[in-house]
């Protein structure tokens, strides 16, 4: 009992809630990670429900975590919490805050299926008796008053009662399959690795990617358990349904038992009563349970009523568990096994609206001779959508400089990319006034435009309900209920229809799709946010851009759009190579993607496509923003999947950004590949606007910018280019790409057609040269000769 008494304050030092962490042996364990399941299955306890199938499928327990035999039990206990003391007053400059003891809430019920209360259930905040874990790692108790939150209610009211931080996590992949173990499961695609938060199933039930753990029989000895492979202070559970557009399977209440070996099992306890859990109503909804810190390896999510679907509904559960995890006082030295982070000073924390905006301004304020930021329109609701530009001359463009742009945030749900690109121009704006060479030679030779909210009407939503609440799609739309990412024009298709009714090829046009009028009108469903990016895309001329998503690991290039509205298939653009190297610059040094032995996060398995795929032969999206920019613009842009996770939690920011850095930096540059050059007036030396670049043997061409300037990107190799514009004389030169890190130059000089220098000198009065005077008697002498032909023809109809 002593042991245990020490034990909880042990996890409040921890000065946060957040998510279990563990890793495989020889990984450093993180401040969270999400629990997810994969085919092994637990052994039994003593005292814990069991399965008549269990002898067939229960793998053997883990490795319990040992006292030191040179330590009794309650020094083992007084080093834990001694050791935490230390770290913790290191972390917040030695001061230490505990929660203050509060009144155990009135007593509540919970309802079973036939309607009547059933005593000792955890009812929000109403329960008289107090709700303990019977736990600690020397086998004594930690008790706790009872706290459930639903999904409408905040864990930060929660955890400012508690006197701890607001900070709490998701579906990461950290914690391994084998960490997760089930009693019993259906089949291999319904086993505990598919029991995560917010996992997706595939388009068919059957399949090896359903969307939850799923228990063989349908009884109360079913159980889903979590490995944390070490001590852990476990704080609350996070539940949802089965994802899946065929069936409806929810758990309406469930029991929590915790362990250290696995083999004896004690249950949260509500008075002299088992605590019974709230689950869910609906499959999608999180609902969250809360409890006091309780000191534990293993923790099993026991269900106990679910619906029944007359006959035919199953126990289907995904799951997070939260906890902290206790220092080992067997390690000698701590500083080797905390979590991974990042060597760069950042903000790493989630912003929301206003903490963004003052952040770009601090940035601004840090670097003003490289930085400026403007905005291309609001939101729905007047958000301003705020961009940070980064250039050696801000708000100008520079002549053969070329133009890049990150857009994130266009699902407001999915914030990583929002967090990355705020890191980013904190990075960039660091490491320019350090001197850094790469990053002095970037910021000179590009002009960058950093966009991390697209849609802040929905991620302001996302954002107050947190990580776990949001769910899997709170926030993706915007105010309107509009998804960005199927709001753009859909060119392709008018691509398409005038490929199949034109019978001469050279009257087709493959680049500048006008946009069709129906879209362009007040009454045309187009979000605000929508026409603002057609404004920002063609005011300025942007060679290359990235669209920042999250939800997978993948980079997917155009078309996004299939052409017959298959589902999925395969639909290349004519530069698929080239879009398939630019996927590549990202994943190859994306460190989560390029890791082979990543698990897959939802339903399809990216790495045997080495993490890149064409957007169509993943699914079907008409009108993308990826597609749009290809096709009405000169602007190449493919979509990066940042993480499995859409809102991971602020402690992941930092091993996130280290994931990304190298790969945000690698595509940046790969704007410099290609050719580029400046189309002009042989006569003038003027720049030539709207010049057509056609590439011989790539069925799609770019123009020039106002200022005569362009750029193709190519892989390296030798291409036949030709410059055209109207009243010009086209001019055709070889070109060879590189491989090096910067374009070949292919300058053109055009030639006016000799009717068009004609009228050019007389409207001057210059003089004509001798050839040129020849010239014009000719044309007036051929008009002579035309003139009484039609006067006579004119009188013969008479």
């Amino acid at each position: 009992m002593a042991g245990a008494l020490h034990l909880l304050p042990v996890f409040l030092l921890c000065g946060y809630f957040t998510l279990v962490s563990a890793r495989s042996d020889g990984d450093v364990p993180a401040a969270r990670a999400a629990f997810s399941t994969t085919g092994s299955l637990s052994s039994a306890g003593t005292e814990a429900p069991t399965s008549a199938d269990h002898d067939r499928t229960a793998g053997k327990p883990g490795k319990s975590p040992t006292i030191p035999r040179h330590l009794s039990e309650q020094s083992f206990t007084r080093s834990v919490t001694k050791r935490t003391k230390t770290i913790q007053k290191k972390r917040v400059g030695g001061k230490t805050t505990l929660p203050k003891k509060k009144k155990p809430p009135e007593e509540g019920g919970h309802r079973k299926e036939g309607g009547k209360p059933e005593q000792g259930l955890i009812k929000h905040a109403e329960s008289s008796r107090t709700t303990e874990c019977v736990h600690g790692v020397s086998g004594g108790l930690s008790e706790m008053p009872p706290s459930r939150f639903s999904s409408a209610e905040t864990l930060q009211d929660h955890q400012a009662q508690m006197g701890v931080g607001s900070q709490y996590e998701s579906e990461s992949l950290r914690v391994k399959d084998t960490q997760l173990r089930a009693s019993s499961y259906k089949r291999r695609g319904l086993g505990p690795h598919r029991g995560r938060l917010n996992i997706q199933s595939g388009v068919e039930d059957g399949d090896i990617y359903d969307g939850a753990w799923c228990a063989r029989h349908r009884d109360k000895q079913q159980w889903l358990e979590i490995d944390a492979l070490r001590p852990t202070g476990f704080t609350g559970v996070i539940l949802q349904g089965r994802s899946s557009i065929w069936s409806w399977d929810v758990v309406h209440s469930y029991k929590v038992q915790l362990s250290n070996d696995s083999l004896v099992w004690k249950p949260c306890m509500n008075g002299t009563e088992e605590a019974i859990f709230e689950g869910n109503q609906d499959p999608e909804t999180p609902v969250l349970s809360l409890f006091n810190s309780t000191v534990a390896r293993y923790i099993r999510i026991n269900p106990q009523t679910w619906y029944q679907n007359g006959t035919e509904g199953d126990i289907c559960l995904r799951a997070e568990v939260l906890g902290c995890t206790l220092p080992d006082p067997n390690n000698l030295y701590p500083w080797q096994t905390e979590p991974p982070g990042s060597k760069d000073k950042l903000d790493f924390r989630h912003h929301n609206y206003k903490e963004m905006r003052k952040l770009m301004r601090s940035v601004n304020q840090a670097c003003p001779d490289v930085t400026r930021i403007y905005s291309i329109g609001k939101s729905y609701k007047g958000l301003k959508l705020y961009v940070m530009e980064i250039s050696d001359n801000p708000g100008k463009h520079e002549l053969g400089e070329p133009e890049f742009r990150y857009v994130a945030g266009m699902h407001g749900n999915e914030v990583l990319g929002r967090e990355l690109l705020l890191n980013l121009m904190q990075y960039l704006c660091q490491e320019y006034k350090r001197g850094d060479q790469r990053i002095t030679h970037l910021i000179k030779e590009t002009r960058i435009h950093l966009l991390p909210s697209l849609n802040p009407d929905g991620h302001e939503m996302a954002f107050k309900k947190g990580s776990e609440l949001a769910g899997w799609a709170l926030g993706r739309y915007t105010y309107e209920g509009i998804d960005l990412n199927h709001n753009f024009a859909d060119l392709n298709s008018v691509m398409w229809t005038a490929i199949e009714l034109e019978t001469d090829r050279s009257k087709l046009i493959n680049h500048y799709f006008p946009i069709p009028e129906m879209y362009t009108s007040e009454e045309a469903f187009v979000a605000s946010e929508t026409r603002a990016v057609i404004r920002w895309m063609q005011n300025i001329p942007f060679v290359l851009s990235a669209n920042l998503h999250g939800g997978e690991l993948v980079v997917t290039y155009p078309y996004d759009m299939t052409r017959d509205w298959a589902p999925r298939e395969h639909t290349p653009t004519p530069d698929e190579s080239f879009f398939r190297w630019l996927a590549a610059a990202y994943a190859s040094t994306n460190q989560a993607m390029s890791n082979p032995n990543r698990r897959p996060c939802h339903n399809n398995d990216f790495l045997k496509y080495n993490n890149i795929i064409n957007g169509a032969d993943w699914h079907n999206v008409p009108g993308s923003m990826n597609d749009f920019s290809y096709l009405h613009t000169n602007c190449f842009e493919v979509t990066v999947e940042l993480s499995c996770d859409k809102f991971p939690h602020a402690s992941e920011l930092p091993v996130e950004w280290e994931n990304n850095r190298e790969s945000l930096l690698v595509y940046m540059e790969q704007v410099h590949r290609g050719i580029k050059g400046v189309v002009r007036d042989k006569d003038t030396d003027h720049g030539i606007a709207g010049a057509v670049i056609e590439v011989e043997d790539i069925d799609h061409h770019i123009r020039s910018a106002a200022a005569g300037d362009y750029w193709r990107l190519l892989n390296p190799g030798e291409y036949r280019v030709t410059a055209s514009a109207d009243g010009y004389t086209p001019s055709s030169r070889t070109c060879q790409v590189m491989y090096e890190h910067h374009p070949t130059i292919c300058d053109f000089r055009l030639t006016k057609l000799r009717k068009q220098r004609l009228t050019q000198v007389l409207k001057k009065g210059e003089k004509l040269r001798n050839n040129m005077q020849l010239r014009l008697r000719q044309l007036r002498n051929r008009k002579q000769r035309v003139a009484p032909k039609a006067s006579d023809r004119r009188l013969d109809n008479d």
